[in-house]
Order: C-alpha cells, then structure tokens, then sequence
C-alpha cells in the first residue's frame, strides 16, 4: 500500500471507531444518555411549538393585509367619462396594486341578497340610492392610509374608506405577536443550546478519568473528541425524534379539526406539508448541531484538551 493511501485509511478507521465507541457510551451512561435526551425533547417541543405559531401568525397577517382594500365611492352625478377618468387616475397612484371598479347596480344586487327586507326595501325605491365604487389593492398594507388620502383629493370622489382606526390596531397586534413569538423561538433555541451542552458537560466530567487514561496512552486530541462530538450529535438525534412525531401528528390533527370546525373559518392556517417536513428538518438540525457543538465545546473547554 502506498504511503499517501495509508492516511485517508487511518482516518475512516479513526472515524469508524469513534462512532462505534459513542454509540457504546450512550447505552454505557444510560442515564445520563436519558437526562440528555429528555433534555432536548423538552426544549425542542417548545422550539416546534413557537415555530408552528410564528410561521402561522405571519401567515394569517399576510393573508389578512390581501384582504385589506379601500372601497372608494364616486359622486351620484359622475358621468361615464368622469368615472373612467377616476379609475386612470387611481391606477397612475404608485401604491396601487389593482382597481376594480362595481357600479351602483351591483351593489344593489349584491345587497339584495343579503336579507328579504333590504331586498324589499331597495325594490321600493324608484331610483337606485346606492354610488359607483372602485375596490383598491394596494401594494402593501402600510400603504392603505397615505393611499387613501390622495384618493380623496381627486375630483369627484364621495368617500375612500378603508376601515380607519381598526385595521392599524389590527395590524400592531400581529406586529406585536410576530415580534414575541419570533423572540421566543430565538431565545428557546439558545436554552436549548446551553440545557444540551451543560447536560453533556455532566456526563463528560463523570468520565474525566477515562479521558485522563486516553491521554496517557497517547491517544491524539481528535481521536479523543471524535466519540464524544458523535455522541453529542447521537443524543440530538434521539431528542429531536419524539419532539418531529409530536409536530408531525400534531399539526395535521389541529389542521384536520380546525379546517371543518365553523368557530376557526376565518382562520387559515398553513398547509401541513411541505411545512411539517421543514419544521421537522429544521429541529432534527437544531439537536444534532447543537448536540455536536455542545459535546466539542465541553470537551476543549472544560477538560482542558
């Protein structure tokens, strides 16, 4: 065997050995394998549970701001002309996504239907009370108030409505919420980092002397942090598996329940898939990272290696 061929051989062998020797200590220190891994899932399940609600508020906040248009109501005497010379002008509004305009006949129509006594009330009237409108989108939600306002200052134009006052409480509500729940999953994620890597400090001290054997012998730095970096990456793994069943499952369930459930119709929550499979991708990462970098941090810092 050539001499450059025997070094990548040492180093699988190396590897080969330190996964084995991690996956023996795991069973070797049950308990503090246990404590290590109960430690994760905990953590994890709160992670999963912030994420779950942070990506389904800002879901919810997005779906809410399309919805969000000004109803603008044009004068009872705008001629034809004038009506098609409004709508040019509304579109030429850098702010404005869409116009759809719905004339007074439509309203009528529309308002018809939604009881016998209006629909009686308004077959009544010899002429029809109601005004032509235009629907705005506007390109973004921040943009319905200044939008607003300079429709109001063209020509003709009754009324640009948009429901002032609640539609910003509304909006700093979600702000608030999406600004905590985000926070909360940033700061879980760093109490899981530290929880994991003290745990597995814990079970490296207990095997102090073991290290102590294997420098003395003269094992190499790496091949003594290799076992416990793969051992750190293995008990991440565990922790994260019941923590990925419990999204899984449980997102699909609530999904299920709250999609034929009438109290939660105007709630629409993200699709399960391909949300679940990146949640789960994302907290699997989570613990095995977080496991590995916890097992080395450990093992450089506080054994001194």
């Amino acid at each position: 065997m050539r001499k450059e061929d025997i070094k990548p051989v040492k180093a699988f062998r190396i590897l080969g050995r330190s996964i084995r020797d991690a996956i023996k200590s795991v069973f070797r220190n049950f308990s503090l394998s246990i404590a290590s891994i109960l430690c994760t899932t905990i953590t994890l399940i709160l992670v999963a549970i912030a994420i779950v609600i942070t990506v389904n508020i800002n879901h919810i906040t997005k779906n809410l701001e399309e919805e969000l248009t000004i109803v603008v109501y044009i004068e009872s005497d705008t001629s034809d002309e004038r009506l098609a010379d409004i709508e040019r002008e509304i579109n030429n509004i850098s702010t404005v996504s869409q116009v759809t305009s719905k004339s007074k006949e439509e309203w009528r129509l529309e308002m018809q239907s939604y009881s016998d006594t209006l629909n009686t009330t308004l077959n009544y009237l010899e002429e029809n009370p109601l005004l032509d409108s235009f629907i705005v989108t506007v390109l973004n939600v921040d943009d319905l108030r200044p939008t607003a306002l300079e429709i109001r200052e063209i020509a003709n134009v009754e009324s640009a409505n948009y429901g002032e006052g609640m539609v910003e409480d509304i909006i700093s509500v979600f702000d608030i919420i999406q600004t905590v729940t985000l926070a909360m999953v940033i700061a879980l994620i760093v109490v899981t980092a530290f929880l994991i890597s003290n745990t597995i400090k814990l079970t490296i001290f207990s095997r102090r002397s073991e290290i102590e054997i294997m420098r003395l012998v003269g094992s190499s730095n790496t091949s003594i942090k290799l076992p416990f970096i793969f051992e750190g990456f293995l008990l991440g793994v565990l922790g994260s598996i019941i923590p990925i069943i419990i999204t899984i499952y449980g997102y699909l369930i609530m999904y299920e329940q709250m999609s034929v459930s009438s109290s939660f119709s105007i709630i629409e929550l993200v699709r399960p898939m391909p949300f679940v499979l990146l949640t789960s991708i994302v907290l699997l990462l989570i613990g095995s990272v977080v496991g590995m970098f916890g097992s080395a941090r450990a093992v450089r810092k506080y054994l001194k290696i």
